[in-house]
C-alpha cells in the first residue's frame, strides 16, 4: 500500500535545504544591497554639498549677510540657510545676532531640514554628517575656522565670524554617520567650488559625531583656513590624501 505525503509537510532534510538556499541569496544580496547604499549615500553627499556651494554664491551674492555693513555680502551657516534662525546683522559695524522672525532668511535657499543642528555644530542627511566653518579675524597670518552654535545652529552669540573674512572664505566637510556602513568617503567643499574627497581607509577614520575633520583638516597650513589646499602633492594638515572629486 502506497503512503499518501500529500499533507505531510516538509522533511527536515527538505527544511535544511530549503534554510540553506535561503542564506546563499542572503549572502549574495546583503553585501550587494549594503553597497548600494553606500553609494546613494556618497552620491547624494557630493549633490549636496554641489548645491551648498550655489546657496552660498547666492547668499553671499546677494548681500544678505553683511555684519560690516560696507555692502559687500557674507557666507552664511546652515540653519541661516535653511531660515531656521536669522542671518547675522551688523551693529554699529560689529558683527551681531539677528532677531528671529525680522532677519530670518526668506525664502531660505536651502531645504528646512538643513536647519536641524546637533549639539556638535553639525547636520545629518542620508548618512553623513556635514559642518559648515566660516573664517575667524586673521591673527598672525592664521585664519582659523569657526563652526556654527549647536544645538541651535546659526551663530546667536559670538564669537562671530569675522566681516572682511567672511566675504571671501567658507568650507563644508562632509564624512559618514558610521564608516562603512552608511558611507566611506569623507568630502569637503569651499568658496571656489573646490569639491575633493578622501578615501577614509586610514587607521583614525573619520565617521560619527565625535571623529570628523577638524576645521583645518585638508589645509596646507595648520590653523589656517586661508592657506592652501593640501593637494597635488601638498600635504595636507591631516596628512591624508584628498584629491578632486571626478
Amino acid at each position: 500500500m502506497m503512503t499518501n505525503r500529500k499533507n505531510a509537510g516538509f522533511t527536515l532534510i527538505e527544511l535544511m535545504i530549503v534554510v540553506a538556499i535561503i542564506a546563499i541569496i542572503a549572502s549574495v544580496a546583503i553585501p550587494k544591497l549594503l553597497s548600494a547604499r553606500l553609494s546613494a549615500n556618497e552620491s547624494a553627499a557630493i549633490s549636496t554639498l554641489r548645491s551648498l556651494s550655489s546657496s552660498q554664491a547666492q547668499v553671499q551674492s546677494s548681500g544678505a549677510i553683511d555684519t560690516d555693513g560696507d555692502g559687500a555680502g557674507e557666507y552664511g551657516y546652515f540653519a541661516e540657510l535653511a531660515g531656521a534662525q536669522p542671518l547675522r546683522v551688523t551693529a554699529a559695524g560689529v558683527p551681531a545676532a539677528g532677531v528671529a522672525g525680522t532677519d530670518n532668511l526668506t525664502p531660505s535657499v536651502m531645504s528646512s531640514a538643513f536647519g536641524a543642528v546637533n549639539a556638535t555644530s553639525q547636520v545629518s542627511r542620508s548618512g553623513y554628517f556635514y559642518q559648515i566653518y566660516l573664517p575667524a579675524a586673521t591673527v598672525g597670518g592664521a585664519t582659523a575656522g569657526i563652526p556654527e552654535d549647536p544645538t541651535t545652529g546659526g551663530k546667536l552669540a559670538g564669537p562671530f565670524p569675522d566681516s572682511d573674512n567672511g566675504e571671501v572664505l567658507w568650507c563644508c566637510y562632509a564624512w559618514p554617520i558610521q564608516v562603512n556602513q552608511t558611507g566611506n568617503r569623507v568630502f569637503f567643499v569651499n568658496q571656489e567650488g573646490d569639491l575633493l574627497q578622501m578615501l577614509n581607509r586610514q587607521a583614525a577614520q573619520y565617521t560619527t559625531a565625535l571623529a570628523g575633520p577638524v576645521f583645518d583638516a585638508v589645509f596646507s597650513i595648520a590653523g589656517d583656513m586661508g592657506s592652501p589646499l593640501g593637494i597635488n602633492g601638498v600635504p595636507s594638515v591631516d596628512t591624508f590624501t584628498w584629491a578632486p572629486v571626478q
